[in-house]
């Protein structure tokens, strides 16, 4: 009888663990005392289950639980722990290393041991087994089994959730494989794929992303062109995209937990075999540059409106990384208020979405309370994230929260009458 224990509850632990318990025993671990006591409460700060899907699975017997004793019966672990990268933008494989260790601590024999984190080809067998080996005592392949399926989980996406997305899955034996994806498709009801390899599997869900963030750097590296030209980009796009096989994306903030983050896993990798990953590289570079530049574009707009720039006042709307979700991680955002302190501007931010003490955990730029029910007027809006209550915003709003002539950079294209856009 299968009893999984899911290691790790963000965004990616919480829903998978979700989707498991309808059909087997499940219990997740996480090293959040504060974390596992919300759960246990019932509520979700990610939102990415409602009370109701919370309650209802914690009376089929969903469990959650910080104490490695608690999880010792279990036979199938899966690990769905952050793979950050450190300030070098060099991977931070601490997080998958630590819960390897703790996992090795209840590991017994034919257990096997999935791992749904981002990283780059080999990190599950050259890293994470030996881990395992070394604190269980246990021998790879014959005493214990590993298996790969990387998240795609969609934060704040409530449409395509954990199991209506196709689960590419690995073992680390042809039989071990098969258990791994007969496992998954269990629940998966958009069906499996399953890879050749673990380093396969490893390196699909690298690639996806990669891909993503050099095609979204393409179309950043048009609109700056474009900018210049006093050409709008979006109007572009739209006339491109006439044609069937045209990629239609739309330039912006490249933030967030995956586009930003994983291709910097493949090109360490890269590097560490000698080969210069130059395209990729470039694509990082050209995104991780729109934060500074639209912040240069809201200086020279306030400009063109005889503002003042020092002590001038301005207002974010949205700092997540993307809509309708509390998710902060790596966003953009902050890249734009940073650099418009620079030139001595007092930034307020606003997102409704976000719980204030977490942001200042975060970033500790603060959160405001709602601007529309404030006196306060500012010199220039930045309207950096579509949720839904900015979507809902009149002209009218933006004029009565503006300082004279209203300067609003439109980051999203959400706003009807810009003053500028992406």
């Amino acid at each position: 009888m299968k009893k999984i224990c899911i290691v790790g509850l963000g965004y990616v632990g919480l829903p998978l663990a979700h989707a498991f318990s309808e059909k087997y025993e499940v219990i997740g671990f996480d090293i959040n005392t504060s974390r596992i006591d919300e759960l246990n409460s019932a509520y979700d700060r990610t939102l990415e289950l409602n009370e109701i899907q919370m309650k209802e699975a914690i009376a089929h017997g969903m469990k959650f639980t910080c104490d490695l004793d608690a999880i010792t019966d279990c036979n199938i672990y899966i690990v769905t722990v952050p793979t950050p990268i450190d300030s070098s933008n060099r991977p931070d494989l601490t997080p998958l290393i630590k819960s390897s260790e703790s996992v090795a601590k209840v590991l017994k024999k034919d257990d096997i041991v999935i791992y749904e984190s981002t990283v780059y080809p080999g990190v599950t067998e050259e890293i994470c087994v030996p881990v395992l080996e070394k604190n269980s005592g246990l021998v790879f392949n014959q005493d214990f089994f590993a298996g790969y399926s990387p998240e795609r989980i969609n934060p704040g996406d409530k449409e395509h959730t954990v199991k209506k997305i196709l689960k590419v899955t690995a073992g680390s034996t042809p039989e071990i494989a098969k258990k791994v994806d007969e496992l998954y498709k269990s629940i998966i009801t958009a069906g499996t794929h399953l890879a050749s390899s673990i380093k396969v599997a490893e390196a699909s869900k690298v690639i996806e992303n990669t891909q993503r963030d050099v095609n979204i750097a393409l179309v950043n590296e048009l609109a700056l062109i474009f900018d210049t030209m006093g050409i709008d980009t979006n109007d572009v796009i739209e006339a491109a995209a006439t044609k069937w096989n045209f990629i239609k994306l739309k330039p912006g903030l490249v933030g967030g937990h995956c586009i930003g983050v994983d291709p910097y896993y493949l090109t360490h990798k890269a590097e560490e075999l000698g080969y210069k990953p130059d395209l990729i590289l470039g694509a990082r570079q050209i995104n991780n540059g729109m934060g500074k530049y639209i912040a240069e574009q809201t200086i020279k707009k306030m400009i063109a409106n005889d503002k003042h720039v020092k002590d001038a006042n301005i207002l974010i709307l949205g700092v997540t990384f993307k809509e309708d979700c509390p998710d902060m991680r790596n966003t953009k955002v902050v890249d734009v208020i940073e650099e418009l302190k620079t030139y001595g501007c007092n930034v307020d931010v606003y997102d409704p979405w976000v719980d204030p003490e977490e942001e200042k955990h975060h970033y500790s730029h603060g959160i405001i309370e709602d601007p529309f029910k404030s006196d306060k007027k500012y010199d220039a809006i930045v309207v950096a994230v579509a949720h839904k209550q900015f979507v809902e915003l009149s002209q009218e709003d933006y004029a009565n929260l503006s300082n004279d002539i209203p300067v609003i950079m439109d980051i999203k294209g959400i706003v009807e009458k810009p003053s500028w856009r992406l």
